[in-house]
């Protein structure tokens, strides 16, 4: 039966023929596309997760750099190595004393337990000196250790470990200045006292020869 007998049996085909097509032919447009954002979808998936493994890369590369950042310490005196350190920016004093591999057996170890803070966080070009046994008791200066004082005549009182009340004992400083010199620690430098703004040009000049670093 061709398409003219067909036509004068079933009249309606005319009338819907035209319809029936173009919803045959959207039917099938929208199965390719239903197709083609499957297949797509996954790639975009793969790209998005590429961004991300790029962007977490990118951070851990970051975090890689300030990690590395160091700083190079000095330790000097009564420890089994005496040497310049390089250690990681966060490290404190007792890092720096176990790098030179401890005290030594002559080490003054009542000094450092009352003097040393080994919790203090290091700074690039610090410099950690362990006394020995002795070393800090003068026969001019029996209370050295007591009073914070270094080992020689002058009787300078150390800004890196002495006590709020031995700084305050310092003239021009009082207990809030003796406390900012303690929270401003370690001190590389007596200049520091300036540069940090701890104290003022006229109370460095006053106590500039009775204070020590080491």
């Amino acid at each position: 039966m061709n398409m003219e007998e067909l036509f004068n049996r079933y009249p309606y085909l005319k009338t819907y023929l035209i319809p029936l097509g173009l919803g045959g032919v959207g039917l099938v447009l929208i199965v390719i596309g239903l197709v083609t954002a499957m297949i797509s979808h996954p790639q975009e998936q793969i790209s998005i997760q590429n961004s991300t493994q790029s962007v977490e890369a990118t951070s851990s590369a970051r975090s890689g750099v300030l990690q590395i950042k160091e700083i190079v310490v000095d330790v000097e005196g009564e420890v089994a190595q005496r040497g310049i350190y390089h250690l990681s920016s966060d490290s404190r004093v007792v890092d720096a004393l176990q790098a030179a591999g401890g005290l030594s057996e002559n080490a003054d170890r009542d000094f450092v337990e009352k003097h040393v803070n080994l919790a203090q966080k290091l700074i690039d070009g610090y410099k950690l000196y362990i006394p020995k046994v002795g070393e800090n008791n003068s026969t001019s200066d029996t209370n050295s250790l007591e009073n914070g004082q270094t080992t020689d005549n002058t009787s300078t009182i150390n800004i890196n470990t002495a006590s709020a009340d031995q700084l305050d004992s310092l003239p021009g400083v009082g207990q809030v200045i003796a406390g900012k010199i303690i929270n401003g620690r370690p001190y590389t430098d007596m200049q520091d006292l300036l540069t940090k703004k701890i104290i003022s040009a006229k109370v460095f000049d006053e106590i500039k020869e009775k204070i020590s670093i080491y």
